[in-house]
């Protein structure tokens, strides 16, 4: 758990601890003890976040959200292993986090592989993920209509608009069985609508697949949108100033109810105004 102030918003406003239990070695579990990440040396040294403690339970879905350079693609990093922490440990599903096999990562840009076409970055996801060659094309179809995407599978990637090739993104990341899949910014460079759709999308995905997720952004809106679980993270060295679970069911409810609810406008607010406070 965090060692800041952790609280969970009830439709009622009422305050309660969000966790009770810690994360253990089950699939899909993260533990962060005393981390810390620092950069340069001497004059030019930074730390750029930390300590941080944090468990998250498996099947969470997450949000790292904060104002930009607060550390929060710095915590992601560290939870897919690109990086090692200056300070404390990492665990994924009880071990070390391995970068391409312990998580599934989408970027800010989808970092398709240009020549290939659109199947052919599937499959070649599927081929590293140790998916036999007689089983890509069944797997294929599954991962790409699981994002949205019918009867693409030939065209090139210039060919599809920027939504749909962040769509394909996510379907490769998907593509590895892994328990966790880590999204760092992911739509932000989207127009408002295609945003939006994703985010249902994402949302819907999320809840099919039963993966924890990690998603990193600086929208109030979008984290109160996804999350079952936000974190806010204050002005560098980000620290966690506030740790909320969300009261919004992950079923049952659709998009357009999801965002006229009065539990997604109190926790929007609420979220906002924390970002707000910990970048002063």
């Amino acid at each position: 758990m965090s060692s800041s102030s952790k609280t969970t918003v009830a439709p009622s406003t009422a305050t309660t601890p969000a966790h009770t239990s810690s994360a253990d070695g089950r699939p899909g579990s993260i533990s962060l003890r005393g981390v810390s990440q620092i950069y340069g040396k001497g004059a030019d040294r930074v730390t750029a976040v930390g300590p941080v403690d944090l468990e998250v339970e498996p099947g969470e879905f997450l949000v790292l959200v904060g104002a930009s350079g607060c550390g929060k693609s710095t915590l992601l990093r560290l939870i897919a292993g690109f990086e090692q922490p200056a300070e404390g440990g990492v665990e994924v599903s009880g071990g070390a986090a391995v970068p391409g096999h312990t998580s599934g990562v989408v970027f800010q840009q989808p970092r398709l592989f240009p020549w290939r076409t659109v199947g052919g970055n599937i499959d070649l996801a599927l081929k590293y993920a140790g998916v036999a060659k007689s089983e890509r094309l069944a797997r294929r179809k599954e991962l790409l209509e699981r994002v949205g995407l019918i009867d693409v599978d030939k065209r090139r990637i210039w060919e599809i608009s920027g939504g749909q090739q962040q769509r394909v993104a996510i379907a490769r990341a998907l593509a590895a069985r892994t328990s966790l899949l880590l999204l760092d910014e992911p739509f932000a460079a989207l127009d408002a609508l295609t945003r939006e759709r994703l985010q249902d999308d994402l949302r819907t995905v999320s809840v099919e697949s039963g993966r924890t997720n990690v998603f990193v952004t600086h929208s109030a809106e979008e984290a109160a949108f996804l999350g079952t679980r936000i974190v806010v993270l204050t002005k560098r060295p980000g620290r966690i100033v506030l740790d909320i679970a969300s009261p919004i069911l992950r079923t049952g409810l659709s998009a357009g109810e999801l965002r006229d609810s009065p539990e997604y406008t109190v926790l929007r607010t609420q979220v906002h105004e924390a970002i707000k406070g910990a970048a002063e």
